[in-house]
């Protein structure tokens, strides 16, 4: 394989919209956690740059090594934990946190504890699980063209003609058509965006570990990165026939939240929804030519970290309803292939519609999320109805 004969531009595409939909979407919850840990604005940057060297790194090194599309992201659901339960822990004691949980996660990928797990779900019930995850964001399309109905439209219609007449290259028509309206209405980001690398910087703090905040703050966060974060993000590999050991790239995360979160890298996992738009057709119609956008994910990303506090006022300033128009229309394809391959067998179709609709839904038992759920209750039903 040679980078120069995969390149693509739908490809390389894929990996912005990803970098662009990952940050955009929760970066200000990101800074919520980091504030709630007692960060002033220094710190706050060298949280968004760390984050931002660790998703690049990661992306680009293991999609180069793997020739696969491998995704990394940040823990979203870690960051709005972290919102709420930093209250009276010292900075110090929050990286010790961090690092603790690092810890964790690579103990649980070094024994290939994960591996042995991901093998007993389906690959229906799997797809079912990863299109019930998508679907929120596919049809967040039509509920954001409700009050804004004109911008979303003409993404729409970009979208159907690029479909139409340039399948290859819709997403970059979509991303360009929203520039284009960004830019359009918003004169604000043209004077920002010319000082994207004026503020940057990692700073080091020396962890401090408190037994009250490992128990109280640490294991959750582990909880919840695995199962919010990492099983989704295994999941969405199986769904899209990225065969890469999910224990070698989970120990990866855990070593990279090790060595980061001194700076602020607070947790790094298996992405998702970002992983979805760079593993599916949309990124190329070859399997064997997506990890090209693994690799130019990774360098928007590291891009994004280096960029630190304007890129954050850059994207503050992006509309959500163009932000998901975006990412739906990037993941239409996505959810079309898997509930496909969810339902299409007969004696899997009812466990994998039960996994989808769980999925879907907005249960949380034991603070744990849906997506966990569906799984569980799509191998129950698996148990008790066999044909």
């Amino acid at each position: 394989m040679s980078i120069k004969n995969d390149l693509s531009i739908s490809a390389v595409v894929a990996g912005f919209v990803a970098v662009l939909v990952g940050f955009a979407s929760s970066v200000t919850i990101v800074i919520q956690a980091a504030q709630a840990a007692g960060a002033d604005t220094g710190l706050v940057v060298s949280w968004i740059t760390a984050l931002g060297l660790g998703m690049g790194l990661t992306c680009f090194l293991l999609s180069w090594f793997y020739k696969k599309p491998i995704i990394t992201a940040w823990s979203t659901p870690g960051a709005a934990l972290l919102v709420t339960s930093l209250d009276g822990v010292s900075y110090p004691e929050a990286i010790g946190v961090f690092v603790v949980t690092g810890i964790l996660i690579l103990l649980v990928g070094m024994t290939g504890l994960f591996n042995k797990l991901m093998a007993l779900i389906p690959y229906q019930v799997a797809c079912a699980m990863l299109a019930g995850i998508l679907f929120q964001f596919a049809i967040a399309i039509f509920d954001v063209m409700a009050s804004d109905f004109k911008q979303v439209f003409i993404m729409l219609i970009t979208y159907l003609v690029a479909k139409r007449f340039f399948p290859r290259y819709a997403i970059l028509m979509v991303l360009c058509t929203a520039l284009i309206l960004i830019f359009g209405t918003q004169s604000e980001l043209l004077n920002i965006s010319t000082s994207l690398l004026s503020q940057s910087g990692l700073i080091w703090q020396t962890p401090e570990f408190n037994l009250k905040s490992i128990v109280s703050i640490a294991l959750p966060l582990f909880i919840v990165t695995m199962t919010a974060q990492n099983l989704p993000g295994v999941v969405a590999m199986k769904a899209n026939n990225v065969d890469v050991s999910s224990s070698s790239l989970i120990s990866w995360t855990g070593i990279t939240t090790i060595l980061l979160a001194p700076f602020g890298g607070f947790t790094f996992n298996l992405a998702a929804i970002t992983a979805a738009i760079c593993m599916g057709p949309e990124s190329h119609k070859q399997l064997d030519k997506r990890y090209i956008a693994g690799l130019s994910a990774g360098v928007f990303y590291c891009l994004a970290g280096i960029s630190g506090a304007s890129l954050v006022a850059v994207f503050s300033l992006f509309p959500q309803s163009i932000i998901a128009a975006l990412a739906g229309l990037a993941l239409i394809s996505t959810v079309g292939v898997n509930l496909k391959a969810a339902l299409e067998e007969d004696k899997t179709r009812e466990a994998s519609l039960i996994t989808f609709l769980v999925t879907l839904s907005d249960i949380s038992f034991f603070d744990i999320s849906s997506a966990f759920w569906g799984i569980v209750f799509g191998l129950i039903c698996l148990i008790f109805i066999k044909k």
